[in-house]
């Protein structure tokens, strides 16, 4: 039975998971060791289940019983739990390094989650102790907001282990999808045209970032692909482009744009940093 969560990083999105977690009644830990990193995800969280109380969608006293439930650590030693889902740099190496780390902290039946959105979870439970019990837990961004998860069974996840995440997930309020192990998983792999074809259109002067957005939102997308990249930040999306190009073989129609890349360079970021195709 789990009762205890561990999130490892405490950025957007390993924040936002902390949250949900901690409204769901879990347990839970949110471990970074940059202290202000830990310092700004607490304020970040106060500050959205305080925009929850105004529009009475929880009351004041689960506001409060949220906070006591989470655990604000910088010291890996505390990072005990049933479930330890990493939220951590998009790198192969680290997230192996970070779980072997705390597979010498845990018991061997501790499952160990990563949220990577394109990495292998296969290559990464190569690497680590008892590899059956490593799983994918693809969530997407902002967690508190965003439905979908992606269970992703690895060449050596246990069945077991992928059922127990699945129920998991629903017991957070989320829509899981199990999926095999595969470059981009099943959204990223989709939507990687979304971006990509859309980047081509504007580097063509087809037409302009801003006209893009405006007819793919009057479609009924809920936002088009450059408001989209803005939010979840150039440089996290052109990492997912080089690791589905790399992942199959440099095929043409995976190959990361050089507006993508040149966004990258000039630090514009998107929503993060102030601008990226838009500013903020």
């Amino acid at each position: 039975m789990i009762q205890t969560i561990c999130i490892c990083g405490a950025g957007t999105m390993g924040s936002g998971i902390a949250q949900v977690c901690a409204q769901n009644g879990f347990y839970t830990i949110l471990f970074d060791l940059n202290e202000l990193i830990l310092e700004n995800a607490k304020t970040s969280i106060g500050k959205n289940l305080q925009n929850l109380v105004d529009k009475q969608r929880i009351s004041s006293k689960e506001k409060v019983e949220t906070l006591q439930r989470i655990r604000f650590v910088k010291d890996s030693n505390d990072c005990l739990a049933d479930v330890i889902l990493e939220a951590i740099v998009e790198n192969t190496e680290i997230k192996i390094a970070l779980f072997n780390q705390l597979a010498g902290l845990n018991h061997a039946e501790v499952i160990f989650a990563t949220n990577t959105s394109s990495l292998s979870v296969s290559a990464i439970q190569a690497k680590v102790p008892h590899p059956r019990r490593v799983v994918g837990m693809h969530f997407f961004n902002p967690a508190p907001l965003m439905k979908l998860v992606e269970v992703v069974k690895g060449n050596q996840t246990a069945e077991e282990v992928a059922q127990t995440i699945f129920d998991l997930c629903k017991q957070l309020g989320k829509i899981p999808v199990m999926c095999k192990d595969a470059p981009g998983f099943i959204v990223n792999r989709v939507a990687r045209h979304y971006y990509l074809e859309a980047m081509r259109l504007v580097e063509e002067k087809v037409a302009t970032f801003e006209n893009v957005d405006t007819i793919m939102e009057a479609t009924g997308f809920k936002m088009g692909p450059f408001r989209l990249m803005d939010l979840i930040g150039m440089d996290i999306n052109l990492s997912v482009s080089q690791s589905m190009y790399e992942s199959f073989e440099h095929e043409p129609r995976f190959k990361p744009s050089a507006l993508q890349i040149e966004k990258v360079n000039k630090g514009e970021l998107g929503k993060k940093s102030g601008k990226g195709f838009y500013k903020y």
